[in-house]
């Protein structure tokens, strides 16, 4: 080739490469995008499972406090049955006593007040209370249950506790027995 050539040809070359250049440059641009998008993807998919394991952390950490709670109060009141089958022996203890409120001297009356005092004082080292329910309160259905209506003496009875007919026990704050109670109507 000869020297003419080789100039025009490199001349046709600078002139296919400055055409072809900014379709290059728009190819490359697209690339790009196409790069950017998959990036962005990716970021966004990074994104999306950094949210699906912090809610699943803190989900599993919510799980553990409530088996926790749930836990700690079933220890409270581990012994609810044994409890509950105690309660009328702690009712027999309380008629015969006030039966025999008379005679505090005899023997026999003492050693059933120190026997039924040790039994309600191991009961409430774990965790059993007397609900405080006495006559003139105000009925209330989440805290009592009412046995019978019966008219009230004065009208400022209406709708209160005339009688109190058997206590209510709690056990670790929980209402095991409610107190049985006679209201005026």
């Amino acid at each position: 080739m000869s020297t003419k050539n080789k100039k025009e040809k490199s001349q046709v070359e600078e002139v296919s490469e400055n055409t072809s250049s900014p379709e290059t440059s728009l190819d490359a641009q697209v690339v790009n995008e196409d790069e950017k998008t998959t990036e962005e993807k990716l970021s966004e998919d990074l994104q999306n499972e950094k949210d699906k394991y912090l809610r699943l952390f803190a989900e599993f950490e919510n799980y553990k406090k409530r088996t926790a709670r749930e836990r700690i109060d079933l220890f409270k009141t581990a012994g609810e049955d044994m409890v509950k089958a105690v309660l009328p022996v702690l009712d027999d203890f309380d008629r015969a006593l006030k039966e025999f409120s008379e005679d505090q001297e005899d023997v026999h009356v003492q050693g059933m007040m120190l026997i039924s005092n040790k039994l309600k004082e191991n009961l409430k080292q774990k965790g059993l209370d007397v609900s405080q329910t006495s006559a003139g309160d105000v009925f209330n259905a989440d805290n009592h249950e009412a046995v019978t209506q019966i008219p009230s003496p004065t009208d400022d009875m209406k709708g209160k506790i005339i009688d109190v007919l058997e206590k209510g026990y709690t056990l670790g704050g929980k209402i095991i027995r409610y107190p049985k109670v006679v209201i005026g109507q």
